[in-house]
């Protein structure tokens, strides 16, 4: 076990604080139920909350995610606020900003030194946001979420999942979080996962060729006429390496699996929220299971700690970015296909059209050896 916690430390914990949620967002890869206002949201226990973090400083853990359904929803957001702050965590947040008044706004920044916020604008007006979130008047609300982020001092990130309703405003979102104050703009991308399926089976979302096509004018040119850092989230094969790598050599983007846990509303621990869909990604309960146990003596997560890259099938065998990119997304891959070592849908996808990198692929010498 010794090994274990020098090689993989718990440096983060993924708290997924509610089951329920505000908007009705129709590509969401986990699917809440939608709660209206004034309805209580049932989330995560505070005391849960506490005794999951003591037992995972031990173990490494140095920050939390807070993500949802909408984490801003929580009853008590403000109490595992002052538990972060208390424990002096680095936290990142990611909301739909609808309901980030000034205080909370304010409570967010007090709540450590090293808060991160993103915020999710799907169009450059009304109503093509409000089409993919499902809710009217949500998106003056999270204008004004950005807003109160801003004035409490906070550079947040803007997210747009990019889709054919909206693909035409990507130039002017960016404008749009330039204007708002935003350090920098997240473009994702549709994942067939949950509400993705949907929208996939409808071609609501781009085809392969428009998102490579896509990917490499938002890097290359778009990114060009903005001070603001542009994240396209393709696969690592199809980025320049200045996209790869950060300014300090950190790799941008990735997953982190390896030291990362789920924790869901009703208190579950998980691969992260695909738990609340694929029930053997779920690995046990906080109330009742020790941390560190599930985290060091679960079979699913020792096979990913043994030898994850070198299992890889598909193009991901064959990619010369598997050591750092680790397939983009096992639980998407795993949700798609209920193979663990499944390759990334993108990049199967890219391989089918012809679109797949040359230069990211292992010479065929080094995958069949000299004999062809």
């Amino acid at each position: 076990m010794e090994n274990g916690q020098q090689r993989y430390p718990l440096s983060q914990l993924y708290f997924y604080l509610t089951e329920g949620c505000n908007l009705k967002c129709r590509h969401c890869w986990i699917a809440p139920k939608y709660q209206a206002p004034g309805k209580p949201a049932p989330g995560l226990d505070v005391e849960l909350f506490r005794s999951i973090i003591k037992q995972a400083k031990p173990l490494g853990l140095d920050g939390v995610k807070f993500t949802g359904g909408e984490p801003l929803m929580h009853p008590a957001i403000y109490e595992l606020l002052e538990v972060v702050s208390h424990e002096e965590l680095h936290l990142s947040v990611e909301t739909n900003g609808v309901l980030c008044t000034p205080e909370l706004a304010q409570a967010l920044k007090d709540a450590s030194k090293n808060t991160f916020v993103s915020v999710s604008i799907d169009g450059a007006d009304a109503a093509t946001h409000e089409w993919v979130r499902g809710v009217k008047g949500s998106f003056e609300a999270a204008l004004e979420g950005i807003r109160n982020l801003v004035n409490a001092g906070f550079i947040p990130q803007v997210i747009m999942t990019v889709m054919q309703r909206n693909k035409k405003q990507i130039e002017q979102v960016v404008r749009l979080a330039e204007n708002l104050g935003a350090g920098s703009v997240k473009f994702n991308i549709v994942q067939p996962t949950e509400r993705g399926v949907a929208m996939h089976e409808a071609m609501e979302t781009l085809p392969i060729e428009e998102l490579v096509e896509l990917g490499r004018w938002v890097e290359l040119t778009l990114s060009a006429s903005t001070k603001l850092r542009l994240i396209y989230s393709h696969p690592m094969a199809f980025r320049p390496l200045g996209k790869i790598f950060g300014d300090k050599g950190e790799s941008c983007g990735l997953c982190g699996i390896l030291g990362i846990l789920g924790v869901l509303a009703d208190g579950s621990y998980a691969l992260c929220g695909i738990g609340e869909s694929v029930p053997e990604m779920v690995f046990g309960h906080s109330a009742k299971d020790s941390l560190e146990q599930v985290w060091y003596q679960t079979p699913l997560l020792d096979e990913l700690r043994d030898g994850f890259a070198s299992k890889l099938e598909g193009i991901c065998a064959e990619c010369l970015l598997k050591g750092i990119c680790l397939g983009s997304c096992v639980a998407q891959n795993y949700y798609s296909s209920k193979n663990l070592w499944a390759a990334n849908w993108y990049c199967e996808e890219a391989k089918k059209a012809g679109l797949f990198p040359e230069t990211r692929l292992k010479p065929k010498k080094q995958l069949y050896g000299d004999k062809e």
